[in-house]
């Protein structure tokens, strides 16, 4: 079975940043690709940043490109985001997905951590 569990929100002032780690359970991880989400309070889950299973390429959405960055160790089953620049906005609860090869969605989901961005 896998899941994922995060670890690592918190709070931080605007500029600031955020390092955070998501563990997952379960073999074959490097079959996974692993991405990070986030839900704001009244809003919709939004799609932060996707890694292959490989680790060779990332992806980002617009809103968080050129100051979030997704890495993974396969070796540990660990996928990390780090969070650079922090505007009130990032505040959200940010999730963890793993989504088979293959697949066209993420299957497994972490429970989520919470991240509050102060002005």
């Amino acid at each position: 079975q896998v899941q994922p569990v995060e670890s690592g929100g918190g709070l931080v002032q605007a500029g600031g940043s955020l390092r955070f780690s998501c563990v997952v359970s379960g073999d074959y991880f490097s079959k996974y690709a692993m991405g990070w989400f986030r839900q704001a309070p009244g809003t919709e889950r939004e799609y932060i940043a996707t890694i292959t299973g490989t680790g060779n390429s990332a992806y980002y959405a617009d809103s968080v490109r050129g100051r979030f960055t997704i890495s993974r160790d396969n070796a540990k089953n660990t996928v990390t985001l780090q969070m650079n620049s922090l505007k009130p906005e990032d505040t959200a609860v940010y999730y963890c997905a793993a989504r088979r090869l293959g697949a066209q969605v993420f299957d497994y989901w972490g429970r989520g951590t919470q991240v509050t961005v102060s002005s």
